[in-house]
């Protein structure tokens, strides 16, 4: 029997960061291209998909943010998300295997109850992520460290976990930077699938975006390129480890 791929949902609509962030799934996934199939959410209709067709899904980062108010949301946000409700909703009611990085967190979290906002949004940065005692036991996070660096910048976060998440991770300026739903639902806050040269490129994409002010661009690029964020990688390998066909 062929084993399954694994889907990206992406929604980057440049190129060179919608390339860059494939690659950087690829490498810290150990997957080869044909084992991870990109869905560029943004680039036309993309559901219903055929969940079983997959071993898991993977939810990258987006230049979308989930908890502004539909009036200003794009035509192309509305229909991605409208799209992407449908699968995240099939997801949660399955206890799919699904790892959601940062917008993840924006677009699962309400579905399954919780509740996102700007209180703890971050600018672009490395910063320490503290795993709990529950985070320190769960197999997705076998053989982190307790503390470890990771790259973050969001313009909004999890503020009330929904019913039955268990937390896995936090940080100082964000209490939710990881959690569980079921047995197979994660989220990220923070992105582990970002090295230095990742992270540079997506500050040069998004230097307007609101992220952190314009200006400063070199010395958030100074800044983060000083962090060791290896450990975090390994949160995607062990994603992949876990779910390869296991259903």
């Amino acid at each position: 029997m062929s084993t399954r791929p694994f889907a990206l949902l992406a929604s980057r609509s440049q190129d060179v960061a919608a390339d860059d962030e494939y690659a950087s799934f690829l490498a810290h996934t150990g997957l080869r291209p044909e084992e991870l199939v990109r869905i560029r959410m943004e680039s036309g209709p993309f559901a219903p998909l055929d969940l079983d067709a997959y071993s898991g899904v993977l939810l990258g980062g987006s230049p979308y943010t989930a908890s502004v108010p539909a009036e200003h949301k794009s035509d192309e946000q509305l229909r991605v998300e409208s799209e992407l409700d449908g699968v995240l909703r099939e997801v949660h009611e399955r206890d799919l295997p699904f790892l959601g990085i940062c917008y993840g967190m924006g677009t699962l979290t309400p579905i399954a109850g919780g509740m996102v906002d700007g209180t703890y949004a971050e600018q672009t940065a490395a910063v320490e992520i503290g795993l709990t005692d529950a985070g320190r036991h769960d197999p997705l996070l076998a053989g982190l460290p307790e503390r470890f660096p990771a790259y973050v910048g969001h313009k909004e976060a999890c503020t009330v976990l929904p019913p039955g998440a268990v937390l896995l991770a936090t940080s100082a300026a964000c209490p939710v930077q990881m959690f569980r739903l079921g047995r197979n639902q994660y989220v990220t806050q923070f992105h582990p699938e970002m090295d230095r040269a990742a992270m540079v490129t997506r500050i040069d994409v998004y230097r307007h975006a609101g992220y952190f002010p314009a200006e400063d661009v070199e010395e958030v690029v100074v800044r983060t390129s000083r962090a060791d964020v290896r450990h975090s990688h390994r949160l995607l390998r062990t994603f992949v480890e876990r779910y390869r066909d296991e259903r």
